[in-house]
């Protein structure tokens, strides 16, 4: 990748981390031809929007991975159960959490779990299943 190229991209993401939520709002629009989904918090549309000028400035994800990745969305096909070493990331009320998935279980914030399902009870407040809290049913 050129110096040039990756200075753009640079310039690009300080210029949607500016962006207040109308503005997240309209270039949302503007970029995929439709109004996000309601609810989504400034922050995580900043998220997409950085990653969306990512990819069409230096290349994006494969074919394959698009079409599994749509497959998913849609609900055609189960994600798949997270391994050890993964991360899940799950925003709730505009609070983005990480969770590494481990040989014995879960560590969010340096804690362990046993379960997802502690961990979403522990973010709600109230019972949720957690692999679909985590989209890892």
């Amino acid at each position: 990748m050129s110096t040039g190229r990756a200075d753009q991209v640079t310039v690009r993401m300080a210029e949607i981390e500016a962006y207040d939520r109308a503005e997240c709002l309209y270039r949302w629009k503007e970029m995929f031809g439709r109004s996000p989904p309601k609810y989504l918090s400034p922050q995580f549309m900043k998220r997409v929007l950085i990653w969306e000028a990512q990819n069409r400035a230096l290349g994006g994800v494969s074919a394959k991975t698009t079409h599994r990745l749509n497959r998913i969305a849609t609900g055609k096909i189960a994600p798949t159960i997270a391994k050890p070493g993964s991360h899940l990331v799950r925003e709730w009320n505009g609070r983005t959490y990480q969770v590494e998935v481990t040989n014995s279980g879960y560590v969010m914030d340096g804690k362990p779990w046993r379960s997802l399902s502690a961990i979403a009870r522990h973010i709600t407040g109230a019972h949720w299943s957690g692999p679909r809290f985590f989209g890892v049913q």
